[in-house]
């Protein structure tokens, strides 16, 4: 083979005398590059800077015959061989010194690829470089320079590789979300002969589902989807549930033009379990993709709210990424080659909760039918552990059992009263005046329906929610009396669950007025119904626990226990409680099955209106303690009291 460049000849002139190393070197015909501005490692380095930069002017480039190659035409090849990594350079770097045979050099350079999820693919590849007769190093193009199985043609594809994502799990351990089925329903415009009679009679069946299962379906856009879809498309209606498809499947199945094809949802068991606390996990959203470009990509089943999507990372786990050689085919369309890279892909890890389904099914049936915004919050009384987290079909999404903030009305009693007893100014037994109104500072304070006890033992006063002597009590509790005991039962508290959670704020210091109003749950005090749980699950116990929601991974650091309540003080409020069911105003649960039932009714003003109230209750049974708030719900006997009945029995 004739070479474009033949060895140079030696020089005639002068040169200085070799060292017996460098003579012994020559002799052998191999020799360590130099660092002469004009050696071979100098082109080497203007082509990795070319490379990247995309500029390869500055290097000479031959072929493996010695053909003289334009730079243009090698950074043309190189950005089709890089293929789907072409927008992404490596980094790159010459590793050591080039080794020189005669006019033939050999260097190294670590390739260095950026991939999808944060991942790197690192390797060597040789440079070699032949001497011209103008001294000039020229640098031998070839494809498997770029990577050792290229050939012209070639290029470079990446396949991302969807981890699994872990489920969120319940107490004993079993997945709450985990992949169920689900029924796609859609339609083919070409063999809809009427959509809008299609359309009417979708509409019919998917009303007939229980709106527990799956929410309104809106189909009067349905018609104009279809006429502006590919006449073979499939136009997606909807995505139910096997469950809810199964309710409606004899109306919808043999309709024109439908279609059904199912698939694997990650999903609770379900629609309303815990639905706000767990959050939802949907195909990625254009906003997800903007946000973590380098972390989701389409098709992505992404978390979104609660904790699927305070946990995203660590459920969706990472995703793996392969790197293939695409290659032409015999009629000239690419067609899949070799895999040269893989990262396999790692699974997500699963999140521990202290959710009990049986407490958690009970508490969202309890809610089912309360249209107003709702929450029912079950926490174990031996161990704090949040057993059930309901909102209902009004809180649209909102987790008003953990971050709703509004007044507790009379369920505060059971802290006034402890606060009280703590501080000797009644007993239970304690005679205590109750008038239809008390004034204080010249606002006027009344019982709901305007009711009189006259003078009776507080323990009635109690159990018959009487706000005027609660009113008059008010003063022996000083001005920080009831954000002192408030504290002792967690309110305040800085309590990490993993999740957003409000504590509490407990009015303190405020004037005659606002220190009534606050003995009986009105003014600046705030509550949430996991505050008012853990609250009641303290005087159930005689002492606070904070309750949590996460045993893997569990927080950091919780809450220190609270003191230990005196029992002079606790054990008649506890019999208060149960006085308050068995001959006050919760009576409605005295026959419930499953043991004594103890608890407070709850009636919150939240404005200047006497008619706009929440309704509350709280209490316990065994070693369950409970919350229910109803948002604007009137009298707690017409609609709190009735939830807390549902959900014992559905419990027992």
């Amino acid at each position: 083979m004739t070479l474009s460049y033949p060895y140079r000849r030696l020089r005639t002139r002068p040169r200085p005398t070799l060292s017996a190393l460098a003579v012994t070197a020559l002799l052998a015909g191999v020799l360590v590059g130099c660092s002469d501005g004009d050696g071979p490692e100098r082109t080497v380095d203007a082509f990795l800077d070319g490379w990247r930069s995309g500029d390869l002017n500055a290097v000479g480039f031959i072929d493996p015959t010695g053909a003289r190659l334009p730079a243009a035409d090698v950074t043309k090849e190189i950005k089709e061989l890089s293929g789907e990594l072409a927008a992404t350079p490596p980094t790159l770097r010459r590793t050591g010194e080039p080794e020189i045979t005669k006019d033939i050099a050999t260097a190294k350079i670590r390739v260095e690829w950026k991939l999808p999820g944060d991942t790197t693919w690192a390797y060597d590849r040789p440079v070699r470089l032949r001497q011209g007769r103008d001294d000039q190093w020229q640098l031998i193009w070839e494809p498997t320079l770029v990577q050792e199985q290229l050939e012209k043609g070639d290029r470079l594809t990446v396949r991302r590789e969807r981890p699994t994502r872990a489920a969120v799990l319940d107490a004993a351990g079993q997945p709450i979300v985990a992949p169920r089925p689900v029924v796609r329903v859609g339609v083919q415009p070409s063999q809809v002969p009427d959509p809008a009679a299609l359309a009417r009679r979708l509409d019919a069946a998917f009303k007939a589902i229980r709106p527990a299962i799956t929410p309104p379906v809106d189909v009067s856009d349905l018609p104009r989807r279809m006429k502006e879809a590919d006449p073979d498309a499939f136009v997606e209606v909807v995505t139910l549930r096997e469950e809810a498809y199964r309710q409606i499947k004899p109306r919808i199945h043999d309709l024109p033009g439908t279609l059904f094809p199912t698939e694997q949802r990650d999903l609770a068991p379900t629609r309303e379990f815990a639905r706000a606390l767990l959050g939802s996990v949907d195909e990625a959203t254009a906003d997800d993709l903007a946000a973590r470009p380098d972390a989701v990509a389409r098709g992505d089943q992404v978390g979104h709210g609660g904790l699927q999507g305070r946990y995203d990372d660590r459920l969706r786990g990472v995703p793996g990424v392969a790197v293939l050689i695409q290659r032409p085919g015999p009629d000239g369309k690419p067609t899949p080659g070799p895999e040269v890279h893989r990262q396999e892909p790692q699974p997500g890890q699963p999140l521990k909760t202290t959710l009990d389904v049986a407490t958690q099914n009970a508490a969202d049936g309890a809610l089912r039918g309360e249209k107003r915004r709702s929450a029912l919050v079950a926490v174990r009384i031996s161990d704090g552990a949040v057993l059930a987290a309901a909102n209902g079909p009004g809180a649209a999404g909102e987790n008003l059992a953990f971050t709703a903030q509004v007044p507790p009305g009379s369920t505060f009693k059971m802290v006034s009263a402890l606060g009280l007893l703590d501080r000797g100014a009644v007993t239970a037994d304690t005679v205590v005046d109750c008038p239809k109104t008390r004034e204080v500072d010249g606002r006027s304070f009344k019982n709901s329906d305007d009711f009189v006890l006259g003078r009776v033992p507080f323990r009635t006063d109690f159990a018959k929610s009487c706000n005027t002597a609660f009113v008059t009590l008010a003063p022996q509790l000083g001005p920080d009396g009831l954000a002192v005991t408030g504290r002792t039962l967690g309110l305040e508290g800085q309590w990490e669950l993993g999740i957003d959670a409000f504590t509490g704020k407990v009015s303190a210091n405020g004037g005659p007025t606002e220190q009534a109003a606050a003995a009986i749950g009105q003014g600046t005090t705030v509550v949430s119904p996991l505050a008012m749980a853990g609250a009641t699950a303290a005087v159930a116990r005689g002492r606070f626990t904070q309750p949590k929601l996460l045993l893997d991974p569990a927080p950091a650091k919780t809450a220190e226990p609270g003191p230990q309540l005196k029992a002079e003080s606790v054990e008649p409020l506890r019999a208060m409680m149960r006085e308050v069911v068995t001959a006050g105003t919760a009576k409605a649960l005295a026959d419930v099955a499953g043991g004594p039932v103890h608890g407070k009714t709850g009636t919150a003003e939240y404005d200047d209106n006497p008619a706009h109230t929440h309704a509350w209750f709280v209490g316990w049974q065994g070693d369950v303690a409970f919350a229910v708030f109803v948002e604007q719900g009137g009298s707690s006997t017409s609609s709190a009291v009735p939830i807390a009945d549902r959900f014992l029995r559905a419990l027992n």
